[in-house]
């Protein structure tokens, strides 16, 4: 159908793409070389969107910075939340710290996703990827479509180490919400933010349940794309330095 003619060039794009990867890297993965593929494919994707995620970190750090503008906002006007919504946003707005824009480099990655999925789902792609494995396990294996053999403890190290990057992404979720004083009951960033607080934390575990409807390809996706964001937070949002004074020797 034309209305789903983008998505169709999108996916025959990204085929083409995967099955050139393949190629070049058969010689040193073997049978794995799809899978292969399909990490470099990933961490691709989440080059081109790291900027988004720096972006996204000097957010929060501006937005911990005015935490201590934000209580006294709340002060002031404790008894007038329309007005206190509007002094934040125009705090926010002027420091250049957008609550919104964390969500970005996740909402980005979403057409990334359903491009594998429809790869590996159907014969869209007309590259014969749909015959491509790993240890065995057909690449657009579902796990409605079993366990037998190789596909129970594939998918079972798969979504552990899904499960396990959601955790930590869970805790780093929730240190950065009090930081910058996203305090559940206190509107500091709008009537919606104490819903928002609550709901950023439990974000990550989405992966998990996305996971256990889509094809393995797609899963190798989640997987790679979780432990790049894991690893990128760690560096990214490490302790920074603060610069010591020099000595005052006219004391």
């Amino acid at each position: 159908m034309l209305a789903f003619a983008p998505l169709h060039d999108a996916v025959a794009a990204a085929g083409s793409a995967l099955s050139w990867l393949t190629g070049l890297l058969e010689p040193l993965a073997g049978g794995g070389a799809t899978a292969a593929a399909i990490v470099l494919f990933t961490i691709a994707v989440r080059l081109l969107i790291s900027p988004l995620t720096v972006a996204q970190v000097r957010g929060e750090r501006r937005r911990a910075a005015l935490a201590p503008q934000v209580r006294e906002l709340q002060q002031r006007h404790a008894d007038d939340p329309a007005t206190l919504q509007r002094e934040v946003f125009s705090l926010y707005r002027e420091a250049g710290a957008n609550p919104i824009a964390g969500c970005l480099p996740l909402l980005i990655q979403a057409p990334f996703l359903l491009v594998l999925y429809r790869l590996f789902s159907t014969s869209e792609g007309g590259t014969g990827l749909l015959d491509e494995r790993l240890a065995g396990v057909p690449l657009g294996h579902h796990l409605s479509d079993g366990l037998a053999g190789a596909a129970g403890p594939l998918f079972g190290v798969l979504l552990v180490v899904l499960l396990v990057v959601a955790w930590w992404s869970s805790r780093r979720a929730r240190r950065a919400s009090a930081a910058v004083g996203t305090v559940a009951g206190t509107p500091t960033e709008g009537p919606g933010a104490a819903t928002l607080g609550r709901l950023l934390p439990l974000l990550p575990f989405t992966t998990v349940l996305v996971a256990l409807v889509l094809p393995l390809a797609a899963v190798i996706y989640l997987v790679t794309t979780s432990v790049w964001s894991a690893l990128e937070q760690a560096v990214l949002r490490r302790p920074q330095a603060v610069p010591s004074r020099p000595l005052d020797r006219n004391r």
